[in-house]
């Protein structure tokens, strides 16, 4: 990056708003490392008691953000399952997003946008910019057009105190036959390299690019070298609770970055609904496996 450009973004980052990375270091200071994920699957509409409808989706949302927003650090909607429901669905979206910010709980958009130049930069408008009706406080994104295609959202996101998560590291099996090309000159280890190299822009404790690193890698993060203490921001851990992860396997797998970790549960959390006294035990039990020890 030209000595000139990182000056005019490190003055836009001295005057704009505070950083997404400084409030998520804040929320999980205060409410413990959880995020809690919306993930409206039809099958979980059913086991609430509700049709697989927009009415249905609203009610599921809401009731998650009211039972966790004061015990989570972070909620994360998945957007693709707002999307099946078209135009409707995505205003849901736009409720659920708009509800999480009044009841001051960070919103992560799992949207895993990708895309290069003006389509690129118009995911980033959509998700990240003050005023759209869909903006978060942050967004994950896809790097598998090269890191550097995700310039658009980078700034956009450092100038609008919002956040992104990269994919790096994900477990599911078919993630290996990308993620781990290049054995100690991994693509997993240049994109949180490339993460890593974007936080210098934030003086922050926690910068605001972080990762999406799956908690059920076992041993990946050794064998592929790879120093997520190094990226100096936070790390969304998806595969807590139902996905097979638990608090004692993310601190073993994620050792000296464990602090920064982000542990995610969906479906070990949303079981317990439709009850709001059901959810906020389940999440309380989640969150407190992750501080103990």
């Amino acid at each position: 990056m030209p000595e000139s450009a990182a000056a005019a973004r490190q003055a836009v980052l001295s005057s704009g708003p505070q950083p997404f990375g400084s409030r998520l270091a804040a929320a999980m200071a205060a409410r413990g490392p959880l995020c809690v994920g919306i993930d409206p699957h039809p099958g979980l509409l059913a086991d609430w008691g509700l049709n697989d409808d927009v009415a249905g989706l609203e009610r599921f949302s809401l009731t998650v953000v009211e039972a966790v927003a004061t015990l989570a650090a972070a909620v994360k909607p998945q957007v693709a399952l707002y999307e099946r429901h078209g135009s409707a669905g995505i205003a849901v979206l736009e409720r659920t997003l708009a509800v999480a910010a009044d009841a001051g709980v960070l919103s992560i958009a799992d949207a895993k946008r990708g895309d290069i130049g003006s389509t690129m930069a118009a995911y980033a408008d959509a998700w990240l910019r003050d005023g759209s009706a869909l903006a978060a406080d942050s967004v994950t994104l896809s790097p598998y057009l090269g890191f550097e295609s995700l310039r658009p959202a980078l700034d956009l996101a450092a100038e609008s105190g919002r956040g992104v998560f990269v994919l790096a590291l994900t477990s599911n099996p078919e993630g290996k036959s990308v993620q781990h090309v290049g054995g100690s000159e991994s693509v997993a280890r240049r994109i949180a390299e490339a993460a890593a190299e974007e936080n210098r822009r934030y003086s922050d404790a926690m910068g605001s690019v972080g990762l999406v690193v799956g908690a059920t890698i076992g041993g990946a993060l050794t064998e592929l070298g790879l120093d997520l203490d190094a990226v100096h921001g936070p790390i969304l851990a998806p595969g807590l609770g139902a996905q097979g992860a638990t608090p004692a396997d993310l601190r073993a797998t994620f050792g000296a970055a464990y602090p920064a970790v982000l542990a995610t549960s969906s479906r070990g959390i949303l079981a317990a609904g439709p009850a709001i006294a059901g959810l906020r035990s389940a999440t309380e039990a989640t969150r407190d496996g992750l501080l103990e020890g």
